[in-house]
């Protein structure tokens, strides 16, 4: 029986030995399929750390291979599998579903994990990977833990919640190893959290894992005061750790290359940026529970504010806010905040339950830029003239959700001893916060 795997092998530890005996068991012939640096590219897989040939030497060396082989591009396995006769592909159970089409032409294997052993492992001998452990276990948890398969050096040990029950259905379906029984256990076993819980709990656990020495990704808004950002930033400083907060957008290829573009002054002069995020939401949700923090400006503001503070900065002269909450509900649904900055304007608006085009619109004194709904997921964009004929069209990948953007940029802050990111900077996202905290305390409210 001949037998394929593939995978990209990045930091070979015991999880990846323990897929290939697995695979080795199940046959007599083993070939392996190492990806290559573009093919990881075009799939989406970030941050890998070692060169195509470093990782093909490390499955040689492991001695199961009995052929090792290079994936370069979409539909290969088809190809491999009729080429060298293969009777099974075998992959990871994480994988659970996605190589279903591959029954037609031999039997598909998905391996189960070992947990513990990897972790283990890389505790004791790969510094180059770091354990995750994710706090809350909601929709966007479920998300997170899906795009950190594409995100080279992170191992996702376990999670932890106040609701044992679903702590144990989201590490079973994720295959993690840890359902933690409380905080403290979870950061026992981690270098670092993901906080995905709602709003109003993001301060006190970012400050329980800083105080432990742990690394903090948070997700939005981080905090929804000033000074809760201000208290949070200087512990970080004082652990000498990591927080990032986690505005995917920030992140994310296409809109670093809009920002890059509209201030390089081919639109000429800024002189207004219109930046609209509405979704429909509807029933007993955190969204619209004011005591979880919810609300439209504080659910989805912090994408249009960082359009906002990217484009024209941190130096806005004046800010109002408009909301509309209507005597049956518990929030505000729809908001939005108008900024006057020395040399421009610029609105930010926000609805739950309301349905607006979610467009970004950038003005220039040489022509503007436009991006198309959902901005916020940018792959792209237009740069518009008065002479149609000078238009230029971007275009640019958003893989998957996003969210593997912010987690690589987060483990490449830890791996590099960086505590700052230009991608998001300490300082925008005080801005943010500070913004955020006056829209929702000061706002002119109708309904």
């Amino acid at each position: 029986m001949r037998v394929i795997t593939y995978g990209t092998f990045d930091l070979f530890h015991d999880g990846h030995r323990r897929l290939l005996e697995r695979a080795r068991s199940l046959g007599d012939h083993l070939i392996v399929a190492v990806t290559t640096e573009n093919f990881d590219d075009a799939r989406g897989k970030l941050n890998v750390q070692e060169t195509l040939m470093d990782r093909i030497q490390n499955v040689q060396d492991s001695g199961l291979a009995d052929e090792v082989i290079i994936e370069e591009y979409e539909g290969q396995k088809i190809n491999d599998i009729q080429r060298h006769h293969i009777d099974i592909f075998a992959i990871g159970s994480d994988w659970l579903g996605k190589f279903d089409y591959l029954k037609d032409y031999c039997e598909v294997v998905y391996l189960e994990r070992t947990k513990g052993i990897s972790s283990t492992q890389l505790r004791n001998e790969n510094a180059g990977m770091m354990r995750l452990g994710v706090v809350g276990t909601g929709r966007i948890a479920n998300r997170f833990v899906d795009e950190a398969h594409f995100v080279s050096g992170i191992d996702i040990e376990g999670a932890w919640s106040r609701s044992p029950e679903n702590v144990k259905t989201f590490v079973d379906q994720h295959d993690l190893d840890l359902a933690a029984g409380s905080y403290e256990e979870l950061l026992d076993e981690v270098d670092s959290v993901y906080i995905a819980t709602p709003h109003v709990t993001h301060v006190e656990y970012a400050l329980a894992a800083m105080e432990r020495g742990k690394h903090v990704l948070c997700e939005k808004p981080m905090s929804l005061t000033e000074a809760d950002c201000v208290r949070l930033q200087e512990a970080a400083e004082q652990a000498d750790v990591v927080l990032l907060e986690a505005v995917k957008t920030a992140f994310s290829p296409g809109f670093q290359r809009l920002v890059a573009v509209a201030r390089s002054g081919s639109i000429g002069d800024i002189r207004s940026v219109d930046a609209t995020f509405t979704k429909l939401t509807t029933g007993d949700v955190r969204e619209l529970d004011a005591a979880q923090g919810g609300g439209s400006l504080a659910e989805l503001a912090s994408y249009p504010l960082l359009a906002v503070v990217k484009l024209l900065g941190e130096d806005h002269e004046d800010l109002r806010t408009t909301s509309f909450k209507p005597e049956s509900s518990d929030v505000e649904l729809y908001s939005r905040i108008d900024f006057r900055f020395p040399h421009a304007v610029a609105s930010a608006r926000t609805g739950l339950g309301v349905k607006a085009e979610g467009d970004l619109v950038i003005a220039g004194t040489r022509g503007y830029i436009y991006v198309p709904a959902p901005w916020w997921k940018t792959e792209y964009f237009e740069v518009r003239f008065e002479n149609q004929s000078d238009n230029k069209k971007f275009y640019y990948k958003f893989d998957g959700d996003g969210l593997r953007y912010e987690i690589a940029e987060f483990g490449s802050m830890i791996r590099r001893g960086e505590r700052q990111t230009f991608r998001l900077r300490a300082s925008e996202m005080r801005w943010m916060a500070r913004v955020l905290e006056s829209a929702r305390t000061d706002a002119h409210v109708f309904g």
